[in-house]
């Protein structure tokens, strides 16, 4: 529990102490983020804003991983592969930044680092940590074994998750704040488990969240990029995957999901019917034309975030018999 704490407090303080010399060195370098043009109206006062702020997230949850953890490979696994999609991340960033315009590496390439990230947390998964190569059910306390197939079910947890944290990451602090929330079940869920190293990454990452939450509450003074919103979405993944709650992640992490289900409902109604069912998608877009006020939609979209996660955890700990 200690370090656990520790370990939370310290990725807070890192975050909150480092976060202003690189929000400056970021405005110098002119390393501002760029909003689409066919964005909320809002949001254009936004550009400009200095972006990347990930790699704080990353160095606040680094130093006291590497300082407190016992390297179980558990742990080790999610935290590599949590920096290996920071690093996807980062390098989208750079190229949005260095050739100014919204979009960064190619799909094609996004796809194959993606693919190798899966792979590497299925072999840690199956190789190290030892993990069955099945998928829980939990609400009816069945399993079933993927086989050759397991590293297809990580490649969806890795690829879904990390779209889906990315999609959230639309207003200031929403995808932080809920990356939080789902991150603060999973300290509790490998509690259960008495995995205390993965529930002390896990810390880290909560405290590092929040003390980015600090710079990035609205209005924010920086983003996170796609460096913090696929890191985190690596590491939701990845302890998905480290838990054998994959499926449970559905709900525990059902703010994404319903993030990402918008852009699927809105893709596919227009390209059937050629209307659109949502205003703008993804969903926070939509309630923004609907005139909410930026502040509502965030506060509104972390209480769902919380109810999702505490159905989740609850229906975890009633699985396990506790």
């Amino acid at each position: 529990m200690g370090r656990i704490l520790f370990g939370g407090t310290a990725a807070l303080l890192i975050c909150i102490f480092l976060s202003p010399k690189f929000i400056e060195f970021l405005r110098k370098r002119e390393f501002g983020q760029h909003i689409r043009e066919d964005g909320p109206e809002g949001h254009h006062q936004k550009a400009g804003t200095p972006t990347m702020g990930g790699v704080i997230i990353f160095i606040a949850v680094g130093v006291p991983f590497l300082i407190l953890t016992n390297y179980e490979w558990r742990s080790v696994g999610v935290f590599a592969a949590a920096m290996a999609c920071a690093l996807l991340g980062f390098a989208d960033d750079y190229i949005k930044l260095v050739r100014r315009r919204s979009l960064g590496l190619r799909a094609r390439t996004k796809l194959g680092v993606t693919i190798a990230i899966s792979l590497g947390l299925w072999w840690i998964a199956r190789h190290e940590a030892h993990l069955p190569s099945t998928l829980q059910l939990r609400f009816v306390d069945y399993h079933i074994d993927l086989g050759p197939f397991y590293p297809v079910l990580i490649y969806f947890v890795v690829a879904g998750t990390t779209s889906a944290v990315n999609l959230t990451d639309g207003l200031d602090g929403l995808a932080a704040g809920c990356a939080a929330i789902v991150l603060l079940a999973y300290i509790g869920i490998a509690f259960i488990t008495l995995d205390f190293d993965l529930a002390m990454l896990a810390g880290c990452l909560v405290g590092a969240c929040v003390g980015f939450l600090w710079f990035n509450a609205f209005p924010a003074t920086v983003f996170m990029g796609d460096t913090g919103s696929l890191g985190l979405g690596g590491a939701i993944a990845g302890l998905a995957v480290m838990t054998k709650t994959e499926v449970l992640l559905i709900l525990l992490g059902g703010i994404f999901v319903i993030e990402a289900l918008s852009v699927a409902i809105q893709v596919i109604s227009f390209q059937t019917t050629r209307k659109r069912v949502f205003l703008m998608a993804p969903i926070h877009h939509h309630f923004e034309l609907k005139a909410w006020s930026e502040t509502k939609i965030i506060l509104r979209f972390w209480i769902v975030a919380s109810i999702c996660s505490a159905i989740g955890f609850t229906l975890y700990r009633q699985s396990r018999g506790i």
